[in-house]
């Protein structure tokens, strides 16, 4: 059977058989049975041709690690856990989007502490001329999701009136290169906040706020899922929001 997913990733990223075998070092007839006839190749050539693709290892050949192989990987991920947010040391914010050199994704309600400490908007903006690409993803204000998170956390229209006090705090980032920030309707299990394949996933928990809810610290390792899920989740959000401009 042909390899559907391999195929894409070539056809994506504008990469040519001949082009991904130069890379890695193999014969391009060898990774034309790769696509052709489902041929899985030698681990160090999935690994490689999943780097030089941009994508995972696990996605482009789904049946090729075991699940306790995936299983065990994905544990390696972990680099540590945080009992409350307020818990997570000051400077490992500003560690984790410094170390960014492609891309910040922040996906939350309003992460308000966040958007108030204006040394990391000034970073945020910083990495953002250094060519880095910023994505902020905020909830509506007015969406039926932010209000229920407000109630639960009884708080009531106070969620609400921090996301319109964020797109206050982040006008320095608004229309400025390489920034976009977008509004989402989404109901969210976790806040995410990422730097290239590193993370700090904030798990949210029902009547809690996000401050006082467990943060968990990952990093990419090959051959692990927990990275990638929540990296897809904040594009499937990505994709449905709205630019805050509209």
């Amino acid at each position: 059977m042909a390899n559907e997913r391999l195929r894409a990733a070539l056809l994506q990223r504008g990469v040519t058989v001949i082009e991904l075998a130069t890379a890695i070092e193999v014969d391009p007839k060898t990774v034309e049975r790769w696509i052709t006839q489902g041929r899985p190749p030698y681990r160090r050539h999935r690994f490689a041709a999943a780097s030089y693709l941009g994508t995972d290892e696990t996605y482009l050949w789904p049946e090729a690690l075991t699940r306790d192989q995936v299983a065990s990987a994905s544990e390696s991920e972990i680099v540590n856990v945080y009992p409350h947010r307020w818990a997570v040391p000051r400077d490992a914010w500003g560690r984790l989007f410094a170390e960014a050199s492609e891309e910040i994704g922040v996906l939350v309600y309003s992460g308000f502490f966040l958007a108030d400490d204006t040394g990391m908007v000034r970073m945020l903006g910083d990495k953002a001329d250094t060519g880095v690409r910023v994505r902020i993803l905020l909830g509506d204000p007015d969406c039926a999701a932010v209000a229920q998170r407000g109630a639960d956390e009884e708080i009531g229209d106070g969620l609400a009136s921090k996301i319109r006090n964020v797109f206050v705090l982040y006008r320095p980032l608004r229309g400025r290169e390489n920034v976009e920030i977008r509004l989402h309707r989404t109901v969210l299990y976790n806040s995410i906040y990422r730097a290239d394949n590193q993370l700090l996933v904030n798990a949210h928990v029902y009547g809690t706020p996000a401050g006082n809810a467990p943060v968990f610290h990952l990093r990419k390792v090959h051959g692990g899922d927990m990275v990638t899920t929540y990296i897809e989740s904040f594009e499937r959000v990505w994709a449905e929001a709205a630019p805050i401009e509209s």
